[in-house]
């Protein structure tokens, strides 16, 4: 039998020695969002880790969630993200604080810029890109915040971020599953000391059709996506992903039990790069015309509370 590897901790420690759970539910407009699904993660499955953003406009119900739940908030690593559009040194700390106000907390865990796009409008992007981030820095300074980062920055768009910053950012979350690995991204991130994490680890659903994938995980009498959210964690990415469904909330989160061989890891670290969920020529648009906050929200069930 070929080695395996160790199982990972249940958390990553980050540049500033913060503690971020390495698993996590996401949530999101797109899918629908499930008040019973977050209880349920955080009240049976022992999730401690909930990523959202402004964006998805299902704040409010996180709040509602979290305290049905009746898990103490300072259990709760709780992320959302600003949008594009609130870009910029006093907007983007009225972002913020509006976030906290809809999550019904005093402070976030983890801010990220939502994407490294800005209004078709705005002359200057880097300059924006770094005001922006020298608002984030002053917002941990203040402990509004305690982690601080970027969502689906490249190289370049890092790179403007690290030319003026006196924080680099803890955290680069991007697509992230065996058919979309960016390995010199990945590299990137580990030499600045910027903890790499995963959304998508299922590919929305594609990656669990994969034969090697299927394979893999008939060896393991595991399922394919206990199998991508474990190769993900082994890689020491963390991963969020996303279900509305009870059942597929608590098979998401049964992943410590087991571990993939090198043979395993190997496989899947070396697989074509054919999946990609995220739409990149569409986001210019949706910050260009912006549409009401949650515009494609569904909620799959009412929440218990008004």
């Amino acid at each position: 039998m070929a080695d395996v590897y160790t199982n990972p901790e249940k958390h990553v420690v980050l540049s500033n020695n913060v503690k971020m759970p390495i698993l996590g539910l996401g949530t999101s407009h797109d899918g629908g969002y499930s008040h019973e699904a977050v209880v349920y993660a955080l009240k049976n499955c022992g999730y401690r880790h909930i990523d959202t953003a402004k964006r998805y406009g299902c704040e409010r119900y996180i709040a509602q969630a979290v305290k049905a739940s009746g898990v103490p908030r300072e259990e709760i690593f709780l992320a959302t993200k600003c949008w594009p559009t609130d870009y910029g040194t006093t907007t983007t700390k009225e972002a913020l604080l509006g976030s906290c106000e809809r999550l019904a907390v005093d402070y976030l865990d983890m801010y990220l810029m939502h994407w490294p796009e800005v209004s078709s409008g705005v002359k200057d992007r880097k300059q924006l890109l770094q005001e922006t981030w020298r608002a984030l820095e002053v917002l941990l300074d203040e402990e509004r915040v305690r982690v601080i980062g970027v969502s689906n920055f490249l190289e370049r768009h890092l790179e403007m971020i690290l030319e003026e910053c006196s924080v680099v950012p803890h955290v680069n979350q991007c697509e992230f599953h065996p058919f979309n690995n960016p390995k010199v991204l990945r590299q990137f991130c580990a030499d600045r000391n910027i903890q790499f994490e995963g959304f998508s680890p299922l590919a929305k659903g594609l990656a669990l059709r994969q034969p090697s994938v299927i394979t893999i995980a008939g060896s393991h009498e595991k399922t394919p996506s206990q199998v991508l959210i474990r190769w993900s964690l082994q890689s020491n990415v963390p991963s969020i992903p996303k279900s509305t469904k009870l059942e597929r909330v608590m098979d998401n989160s049964k992943v410590y039990d087991f571990a993939l061989t090198q043979e395993d890891m190997m496989t899947l670290d070396n697989m074509k790069q054919s999946l990609t969920c995220m739409d990149w020529s569409s986001i210019q648009t949706k910050i260009d015309n912006p549409l009401p906050d949650g515009y494609k929200l569904k909620i799959v069930k009412p929440p218990l509370e008004p």
